[in-house]
């Protein structure tokens, strides 16, 4: 008998896998690394941890002179320990555009190669820590150094345009049409991510409590709650939704595709791209963007950091005071459009 597993069951099976298939490329004390970070880290990290440190290997592979026709599995834990800051800062140079062992060529801004060198950080740390080796070259690297962008959110006439273009803009499948409506205020009104949106059953819905369950970043559950315009939408979609559950009583998931399946990230990554730029065209919204916009509004209404950290799920707190930045900028518009250079005459004179 065939044994079904629910989306985060197997969602954690796929990454499991893809883990195992990545690992068989490298050296074998890079598995001892992954098992060590397993209870620190989501399956999801580890995977992106490994990727990184493959292009790692695969730099020294085909660009060190010692390692011609060897592959990955070569590189020995004597070699990586006699490494210099210089040969990470070659690795960091290489990191802005490099051929992967596929052929094809990458890009890195400085977040991605920020993100690199943590990774890299990460393991040399491990081998350090656990005696595999004698010397870590990455205490001398210094943290590569991020520019803040600005976070881009919709106003409040946006959010208005743009709902009221999904209701009345014209789709290929019209059935989806609530469906869209639904995520696109889902987002807007809880701020949720958009692979928390995908990972939504219908059992997660709580018009009781006005909530939703869901499984946040690291795996943690949590309860998101909403207000009367989420509850409005998502009980009308859900009215379409319940005549295909009678169907299809297998399948749980909130949001689907128009094969009846769950719908995927890309999905709706693709549907807010599409809606939104025919409404807004000055600014590219994706359903992060969806995500700022509530977590600058939230803070807007309360003032407080703290619930906006709690509400998005974010760990850090310095993640979220990026809203704070936000709303600062507001102001320094609102203070622009008060200020005037000369004095409007008085009429009355």
């Amino acid at each position: 008998m065939k044994r079904s597993f629910n989306y985060q069951q197997q969602k954690k099976i796929n990454f499991t896998l893809k883990i195992r298939e990545r690992l068989k490329e490298l050296p074998p004390y890079v598995g001892k690394y992954a098992r060590g970070i397993e209870p620190l880290t989501s399956d999801n990290t580890r995977y992106s941890y490994l990727s990184d440190l493959q292009v790692f290997f695969y730099f020294l592979i085909t660009s060190k002179p010692e390692f011609v026709d060897c592959t990955m599995k070569d590189v020995t834990l004597e070699y990586l320990e006699e490494l210099t800051i210089f040969d990470i800062e070659e690795y960091q140079e290489y990191l802005k555009f490099y051929c992967s062992p596929t052929g094809q060529w990458y890009q890195n801004g400085e977040r991605g190669v920020a993100r690199k060198i943590a990774s890299l950080r990460s393991f040399f740390y491990y081998l350090h820590q656990h005696d595999l080796i004698t010397k870590n070259p990455m205490l001398k690297v210094s943290t590569p150094k991020i520019h803040e962008k600005e976070i881009i959110h919709l106003d409040e006439e946006e959010i208005v345009a743009l709902i009221e273009h999904i209701k009345h803009a014209n789709i290929r499948y019209k059935s989806n049409r609530k469906r869209d409506i639904a995520i696109t205020i889902l987002l807007l009104g809880t701020g949720i991510r958009v692979s928390e949106c995908v990972g939504l059953d219908i059992d997660d819905v709580d018009f009781i409590n006005e909530r939703i369950r869901v499984i946040r970043k690291g795996g943690n559950e949590m309860y998101v709650y909403f207000g009367e315009e989420v509850k409005e939408t998502l009980e009308d979609y859900l009215k379409e939704r319940q005549l295909l559950l009678e169907q299809m009583p297998e399948e749980k998931a909130l949001f689907l595709s128009r094969r009846k399946k769950r719908i995927s990230v890309d999905a709706i990554e693709e549907l807010v791209k599409n809606y939104s730029k025919e409404v807004i065209t000055r600014k590219t919204i994706t359903p992060h963007k969806l995500r700022s916009t509530y977590g600058t509004r939230l803070y807007e209404e309360t003032g407080d950091i703290y619930i906006v950290a709690d509400a998005l799920g974010h760990k850090d707190i310095n993640t979220t005071s990026r809203h704070y930045a936000a709303i600062q900028d507001k102001r320094r518009r609102e203070a622009a459009k008060a200020f005037r250079i000369q004095k409007k005459e008085d009429s009355s004179l």
